[in-house]
């Protein structure tokens, strides 16, 4: 038997090590002894991406990112294989694990006298340690904080949602500003965030949370928020969709929807919330949006059925979601609010309106780029983590009834945000849990860029 060189055996020993240290980046490390594993396949044909996603549209696949260069479809364990118009396009495929972390600490009281030192963002969490987390918030930081019932969820959770405020605004009175002001103008700002509507998302559900503890910790500590006090209130909904947290928790690592029954007769459970906007809403199959329409013709009339056990259901009516009715009822009764920030994941991109249409640019699309830009820069000079910045519908793709466009174009929150965390697909969903705080750590500095531009620019310093 002839020897095999020694420079053949260390680059085989090298691709092996390489290959398992990818292996292992690709899944959300688990204590439990029986795993089961999905499959996430990127497209990264760029002429190909429309008919990837009509084609995963048309066979009810899970998408979980795309782009204008590539598309993340996951096959859950007992779906492994792919259409037939889609396996023969060119392809990777990633094993990405399905149970969920066991969580460190049996108890759910956590020293968060000090953002630096706490254990607590150190971990994902399920939802009743959120819960416990919240409250503890509370109970630490009582002179600024408060926790407001926005309504019950479709299993009948209460909702919560956490305002942050140092108090009523301080008149300067050497300010030269003409006199007298309307009470509005001496309304301090606020800023609204909102952490996972799509359940899955758990990153952005963890920086939501680190958020709130950045702007209520001590000034002296890194990356506290506390400063912007000065001029905002903040008004947080860390689990906007409770249930659908909740499930993927207990029973699917990758649900997507919220948990409310569809119809009487339906298998299926759950819609889009980020579908169920009242702005330029439609009972329309995703398929439809991603396909170039002709010149000159206008579609008035949806396809039928709209299938309800599409992971992009969006629902038969405006606001039928719960959730989604609760969280625009609290942010109607806001006062000033001039900053909304929904925190998603994945993909790394800050954008701004619209969601509904590509070709339609909002009135003040100038400014919000402008914003985005800054805010993107400062949060990578945290750690080096790079943004993209757009309308969210040409970083994606056409989505009506997105929260993003009733915020600014209902609401008329100027500074309407959609910011995707964490990473550009390496880790997509399972964004192993020690880039917890260094994602909370940038878009801290993403929040202390937009909160200050906004304040120049509404002229309140």
């Amino acid at each position: 038997m002839p020897s095999i060189p020694l420079r053949l055996l260390i680059w085989t020993l090298f691709l092996c090590l390489v290959s398992c240290d990818q292996q292992v980046q690709q899944v959300l490390t688990s204590d439990h002894p029986e795993t089961k594993n999905g499959f996430l396949r990127r497209f990264s044909v760029e002429s190909a991406v429309k008919e990837v996603l009509t084609a995963a549209q048309e066979h009810d696949l899970d998408v979980w990112h795309a782009t204008s260069t590539f598309v993340d479809i996951y096959s859950p364990p007992d779906e492994p294989f792919l259409p037939n118009e889609l396996a023969s396009i060119p392809h990777t495929t990633t094993l990405v694990l399905t149970t969920t972390p066991k969580p460190l600490r049996s108890n759910t009281e956590w020293d968060l006298s000090s953002l630096t030192n706490t254990s607590f963002h150190d971990a994902y969490h399920p939802l009743d340690e959120v819960e416990a987390f919240l409250n503890q918030l509370v109970l630490t930081y009582p002179n600024i904080t408060r926790l407001e019932n926005l309504g019950h969820s479709a299993e009948g959770r209460e909702m919560v949602g956490l305002t942050i405020s140092s108090g009523p605004a301080v008149v300067d009175k050497k300010s030269k500003k003409k006199k007298p002001r309307t009470p509005r103008d001496i309304e301090k700002l606020g800023f609204v965030i909102v952490g996972a509507q799509h359940a899955r998302e758990w990153i952005a559900t963890s920086t939501s949370l680190f958020l709130a503890h950045a702007i209520a910790a001590n000034k002296s500590e890194a990356h506290s928020l506390a400063h912007l006090l000065k001029h905002f209130d903040f008004h947080i909904v860390p689990t906007p969709n409770p249930d659908g947290y909740d499930y993927t928790w207990t029973t699917d690592r990758f649900w997507y929807k919220n948990r409310q029954p569809v119809g009487p007769y339906s298998k299926c459970v759950g819609l889009d919330m980020n579908r169920n906007s009242g702005y330029k809403w439609k009972a329309e199959p995703v398929d439809r949006d991603l396909k170039e329409k002709d010149k000159g013709q206008r579609d008035t009339k949806p396809r039928t059925p709209v299938n309800p056990c599409s992971h992009w259901y969006p629902g038969t009516r405006p606001f039928e979601s719960p959730e989604v009715n609760n969280i625009a009822n609290w942010v109607a009764n806001l006062p000033n609010v001039v900053g909304f920030l929904d925190l998603r994941s994945y993909g790394q991109m800050l954008s701004s309106p619209y969601s509904y249409k590509c070709k339609r640019l909002p009135k003040d699309a100038e400014d919000q780029i402008e914003a985005a830009l800054g805010a993107a820069n400062a949060l990578t000079s945290v750690h080096g983590t790079s943004f993209q910045t757009g309308s969210l519908c040409s970083m994606l793709y056409p989505a009506p009834g997105n929260i993003l466009d009733w915020m600014y174009a209902r609401e008329a929150i100027k500074y309407s945000y959609v910011a995707h965390l964490r990473d550009t697909g390496t880790y997509g969903f399972s964004l192993p849990e020690r880039w917890i705080r260094p994602t909370g750590e940038e878009t801290s500095g993403l929040i202390d860029y937009l909160s200050r531009f906004i304040a120049v620019h509404a002229k309140s310093v």
